[in-house]
């Protein structure tokens, strides 16, 4: 039987995701598993980590439980609907041992919500994995939970507001599930600071996923350089 976040360890933790985006200079398994090494070092609780190459990589390096996700675009599925979007997707990183397994569950935009339906039932039937929905809505946590999900991250909060651009932490979707829904929330997406990890930690998440803020040097390099390029201008104090 799989474990439950309390027995790994993981509340009130860190969580780092260790991801690069095809093309940047971090893609190589080997980075990853260093990345992940780093934030074990560090003392984060748990790896989030995508594809069988990294995971087997990041799984040969560290001993912290690791929340796999098998990122794959598909032309019959909606653009925001690729994160683990087929029971073999799922399979083929929870076979590596990976004690979490997430996949979106987005009822408003998949284009199969049977299909889904029918997944999230099949992975907690023959996979030994906690299954983690990473949803958008109080409303896609309540179809999560209806059908198995163990844990439901904030991962895609920001497609709740289709129309304008989301700032800070998902603090106030992380407070209303915590009324909401009977499983634990991790609480991910642009939790940028210490602070912000504080934050969400108060609102009810039981642990917390950092990214970018701490994995993508070549995008937290770019907003140094937008920052200092929109200051060009600004005259110096005498």
């Amino acid at each position: 039987m799989a474990a439950d976040l309390e027995s790994l360890g993981m509340r009130a933790g860190l969580i780092v995701s260790c991801q690069a985006d095809p093309g940047s200079p971090l893609r190589s398994p080997s980075i990853m598993a260093a990345m992940a090494r780093a934030a074990e070092m560090a003392g984060a609780v748990g790896i989030r980590a995508n594809g069988a190459q990294d995971i087997a990589a990041i799984k040969a390096e560290v001993r912290l439980p690791v929340i796999g996700i098998n990122k794959i675009r598909r032309p019959d599925q909606h653009p925001r609907v690729y994160i683990t979007p087929s029971f073999e997707a799922a399979e083929e990183v929870a076979r590596l041992g990976c004690e979490i397994l997430a996949l979106h569950v987005l009822p408003q935009y998949d284009r199969d919500v049977p299909a889904l339906k029918a997944r999230m039932i099949r992975i907690k039937d023959e996979l030994d994995v906690l299954l983690m929905a990473d949803i958008a809505t109080v409303e896609d946590a309540r179809f999560a939970v209806d059908h198995g999900a163990d844990i439901v991250a904030t991962t895609s909060y920001r497609y709740a507001y289709v129309d304008e651009k989301v700032p800070g932490p998902p603090i106030g979707l992380v407070s209303e599930l915590a009324r909401t829904v009977k499983v634990p929330i991790i609480a991910e997406g642009s939790v940028k600071t210490p602070a912000d990890c504080v934050e969400v930690l108060r609102a009810g998440a039981f642990a917390v996923v950092v990214g970018t803020a701490i994995t993508a040097p070549d995008k937290i390099a770019a907003e140094f350089v937008a920052a200092l390029s929109q200051a060009g201008g600004i005259p110096r104090t005498p």
